[in-house]
């Protein structure tokens, strides 16, 4: 017994990642870290994190859309220091949309059609991922194309934020803002915001505001050369060999000088950096003696802002609107349990979390005090449930 945990029932975790994914060729490693009331319970890593290396302690990992709820912390930051509000509509930071209309029809060899928006998108649309934006691998729709085309969301591409908002703006809203949820680059368009509003770049409005004062040490756009061996490698999934190399760690596109932070998905981190952010989020916006944000602004963080209420299957109009986020509704920045019956797995009404499109995961749950991060570096996050199996897992454990 540890920590209201049953130890031997923790154990299973990493038994059950070896033997359904590790030992098979699914998943090149797995890394694992759950506490509960501040204080770890358990901590695991199984693997290779490069051919023939063991998964270590430290391991760097790309952690892609958990960028996401620090980019939505560091703007909340401030929104608390009044320069900024949830209400304020995105052309008055970025007037490059002034004339961004929504789609109507057109695309490809032909120019496109629009109308002006209903509303204007606002920084809440930005936060929840109702401003009418998407993701070209979405692949739904003549807007994707045009994501694609423009390489917005290529991480190759060679933007900075300017040439990014600019290119952005020039394609079309896929629907009005605010009247669906489609998960998308928005949160990009936020990591622009910050640094318009700081006017400094926006790599260094994280490390002065969340990185440095929480210790996160390894966390950030590019991993330092003296880091560099830490850098695990990651994979993608092939239907025939189940996985092919994506992104050695030795000569890793993180290990480069990049003129776009992408506040949607370019931080790495580790596994015990990631954990101080989730600690900070479970004390209700303070680690220590370090306070980010106030515990009004994460209650307002991770309250259900989907329109009208209702979960993610209601809302969503992109592939994230699987039978699976049943029961889950959307705040600013993290996905929120409404309904665990719904949702089919067991968790706590209000536990909040994200993952990361290398099947990375983290979830924190105030009511059970508990707080887990998950490691492993596999696109897309969607071929396994891993991240379900994960949380099943660990709430099976709790014994008290």
């Amino acid at each position: 017994m540890g920590h209201g945990f049953d130890t031997a029932r923790l154990d299973r975790i990493p038994a059950f990642l070896e033997a359904k994914y590790v030992s098979t060729g699914r998943l090149p490693h797995a890394a694992t870290l759950v506490s509960r009331r501040g204080e770890i319970a358990h901590q695991s890593g199984i693997g290779e994190a490069r051919p023939g290396e063991a998964l270590k302690d430290d391991a760097i990992f790309r952690i892609a859309s958990m960028t996401k709820p620090i980019t939505s912390i560091a703007f909340m930051m401030l929104v608390e220091e009044g320069k900024v509000a949830l209400s304020d509509p995105l052309v008055k930071f970025c007037p490059e949309f002034r004339d961004t209309g929504v789609f109507v029809a057109g695309g490809g060899n032909v120019p496109f059609l629009t109308r002006p928006p209903a509303q204007p998108v606002r920084m809440v649309d930005l936060l929840r991922h109702t401003a009418g934006l998407t993701y070209g691998f979405q692949e739904r729709t003549p807007v994707d194309a045009a994501y694609r085309k423009a390489r917005i969301d290529d991480f190759d591409a060679d933007y900075t934020m300017d040439s990014f908002i600019a290119a952005l703006a020039k394609i079309p809203l896929q629907f009005d803002p605010g009247a669906h949820w489609n998960y998308s680059m928005a949160t990009d368009v936020l990591g622009a915001v910050i640094e318009r509003i700081e006017g400094k770049p926006f790599a260094e409005v994280l490390q002065e505001r969340i990185f440095g004062p929480l210790g996160m040490v390894d966390t950030g756009f590019k991993v330092a050369a003296d880091q560099q061996h830490r850098l695990t490698d990651a994979h993608a999934f092939h239907p025939k060999d189940r996985m092919q190399g994506f992104d050695e760690g030795a000569r890793s596109r993180w290990a480069k000088d990049r003129s776009f932070h992408s506040g949607g998905g370019g931080l790495a981190s580790t596994l015990h950096d990631y954990h101080r952010f989730c600690l900070m989020l479970l004390g209700g916006g303070k680690l220590g003696d370090v306070r980010i944000v106030s515990r009004k602004t994460l209650d307002l963080m991770t309250a259900n802002h989907l329109v009208g209420g209702g979960d993610l299957t209601q809302h969503s109009v992109g592939v994230f609107s699987e039978d699976e986020n049943a029961g889950i509704g959307f705040g600013l920045g993290f996905a929120v349990t409404l309904d665990p019956a719904r949702a089919g797995i067991p968790g706590s009404a209000g536990d909040f979390y994200w993952g990361g499109m290398f099947s990375t995961g983290f979830f924190v749950d105030p009511v059970e005090e508990i707080c887990m991060v998950f490691m492993t570096q596999l696109m897309p996050s969607s071929t396994y449930p891993v991240r379900r199996e994960v949380k099943t897992l660990i709430h099976a454990a709790i014994d008290d």
